[in-house]
This record gives C-alpha cells, sequence and structure tokens, in this order.
C-alpha cells in the first residue's frame, strides 16, 4: 500500500503530460503535425485564431521537449519546417481517443483528422 504522504514527492504522470501540452494550441499543433511536415504559414493557416507570437512560442516549447523537431534548410529565403518526432509521436492513441469521444459526444461523423490513420 503506498503512503499518502508520499503523493507530493512522486510526479503523476497525468499531470506531467497535461502540464506539457498545457493549452489548446499546443495539442492543435500537433494534430495538424500528425499530417505531416509543415511549415509555420501552413499551420497559421489550419490554426484559425492563434497569432505568429503564440504559434511560435508553442513550437519552441514543444521543441524544447523533444516533441517537435524544427528542420532548417539553407535556401533562399530561409525555409523552416517542423515534424513530430519519435517522442511526439508516442501521442498518437492519447490525440485518436480524444478525437473518437469528441465525435461521439458531439455525435456527429468523424472528420478527416490527420492523426487518425495507420503508422
Amino acid at each position: 500500500m503506498v503512503d499518502i504522504s508520499q503523493c507530493s514527492e512522486i510526479k503523476c504522470p497525468i499531470q506531467f503530460v497535461v502540464d506539457l501540452l498545457d493549452n489548446k494550441w499546443s495539442i492543435l499543433v500537433l494534430r495538424e503535425l500528425f499530417g505531416g511536415d509543415r511549415r509555420t504559414h501552413q499551420l497559421l493557416a489550419a490554426l484559425p485564431g492563434i497569432s505568429t507570437k503564440t504559434l511560435t512560442q508553442r513550437l519552441r516549447e514543444l521543441e524544447a521537449q523533444g516533441i517537435v523537431d524544427r528542420q532548417v534548410y539553407a535556401e533562399i529565403p530561409p525555409r523552416v519546417e517542423y515534424s513530430l518526432t519519435p517522442k511526439g509521436r508516442q501521442i498518437q492513441p492519447v490525440m485518436a481517443a480524444l478525437h473518437q469521444v469528441g465525435s461521439q459526444w458531439l455525435e456527429q461523423e468523424s472528420c478527416m483528422c490527420p492523426l487518425i490513420r495507420d503508422y
């Protein structure tokens, strides 16, 4: 039996992931990246309402956690693409479950979501 007084010393795995993906924009950026590599302008177009500043912040946070990879191509003008790392792909089953529950709760047909496919 676990001593309840030790719970404050143990990091809750659920809280860890929730803290990591702390807002809707992080989750939605990941959703888009499940469709493949994306450039900043593609993410901005796919996420109405997000500002360039907020998108940049979220991408930097996800990159710092090893969830997203940033690839800079030596071209003129410079090209930057973002993709999921293997660590980032580990969240796919959770995102798929959220999609399934959301579709059920909305009582609608499942949308064409980039993360609902075989990997």
